[in-house]
């Protein structure tokens, strides 16, 4: 095997080496069809049984019913902060937005564009280094539907549980922790989450809606940009990204042999927990987040001084550890320990730190 070091990207991110050396044997010949996924109609008998097996193997992997489409679309979530407002705000023409990082407050500038979408929460005032109380919300109970961010890649922050929205459908954006805690779909009216972080390759986003709200779209939207389009087709109307689905199934698969979402939370919570530790331990690093809201997915930190973090940044790369930047916006230290970050990976960044500290101390 080529040598491979450890990433902490916040995405694209670290697969699964189990996932990626599957990958790796099927990519000129899938099982024996003589061609590469990359290469075969979407409309063939082998694909379909890649795209509906990863459909089935998320839908038991999460407990998705029926009463939900599973979809597979491009775009990445950006598209979806048009997608959304464009498909659910209806009838009321109004939704509701908490803001907790900058991705949530992209989501609401393109649904103001739509209609009457508001800031209805937000931890701006503190930086973003913290998720709202439920005092802090003043939500609509006549709103199309409530959005969050569920994890908050820059800012290291994460909600603990959904907002209470009551009758009115809770929509996320699980880009950065789908799939590494259980979810619980029936309390959500529509789930979407880019692939690049815990789901597979860049190139495909997942859209978990609920069949009735499938309608509200008006038929003036065009064709590609309506959920209905899509769940019609199995998400086949068009050519869909394959590849990128078929990785998408090997990483379920890969999860289920990893003991379902309840052992991948116990183990994302265990990594998380040896950073922040030493985090806490002393002066010399300072995590960002206020405690009660801390990320298990990305972990950002400061040292003392500008100098010491770019010292650090090159020692963790003279020991074969990258992508530890903190994002240009808050600048600093980040480690995303997404699903496939082998806890392994995360001691060898803890002793990396204790002996930094011990030498720049």
């Amino acid at each position: 095997m080529t040598h491979r070091i450890i990433n902490f990207s916040a995405g694209p991110a670290v697969l699964p080496l189990e996932v990626l050396e599957e990958a790796q044997r099927d990519l000129v010949d899938y099982k024996g069809a003589g061609l590469s996924v990359m290469e075969m109609s979407h409309r063939s008998p082998h694909y379909d049984a890649i795209h509906q097996g990863a459909i089935a193997s998320l839908r038991s992997l999460v407990g998705i019913g029926e009463d939900y489409a599973v979809l597979f679309l491009q775009g990445g979530a950006s598209l979806q902060f048009s997608m959304v407002p464009m498909n659910l705000m209806h009838p009321a023409r109004k939704a509701d937005y908490v803001l907790t990082g900058p991705w949530s407050q992209k989501a609401l500038k393109e649904a103001v564009k739509e209609g009457g979408a508001r800031a209805a929460g937000s931890s701006e005032g503190t930086g973003f280094d913290r998720i709202p109380a439920a005092s802090d919300l003043d939500l609509d109970g006549e709103a199309d539907y409530v959005h969050f961010t569920s994890n908050n890649t820059i800012v290291g922050t994460q909600w603990r549980s959904e907002p209470e929205a009551g009758d009115v459908p809770l929509v996320a954006d699980m880009s950065s922790d789908i799939l590494s805690r259980p979810i619980d779909v029936a309390r959500y009216g529509l789930i979407y989450a880019g692939a690049q972080k815990n789901l597979g390759p860049a190139g495909v986003t997942l859209v978990i809606v609920r069949k009735d709200l499938l309608e509200r779209a008006p038929e003036s939207l065009p064709t590609m940009l309506a959920y209905r389009t899509h769940a019609a087709k199995s998400s086949l109307y068009n050519t869909p990204p394959c590849w990128s689905i078929y990785v998408v199934g090997l990483a379920c698969q890969w999860l289920e042999r990893q003991g379902g979402l309840e052992a991948m939370a116990r183990r994302n919570a265990e990594k998380a927990a040896r950073l922040y530790d030493l985090i806490d331990a002393g002066d010399f690093y300072r995590g960002t987040a206020q405690v009660a809201s801390r990320s298990l997915m990305n972990v950002p930190f400061r040292l003392p001084s500008e100098e010491l973090e770019s010292r650090f940044l090159e020692t963790a790369k003279e020991a074969d550890m990258t992508n530890l930047k903190g994002h240009r916006s808050v600048g600093g230290i980040r480690a995303s320990i997404y699903n496939a970050m082998p806890l392994e990976s995360v001691d060898r960044l803890v002793e990396l730190m204790r002996e930094f500290e011990r030498t720049h101390g």
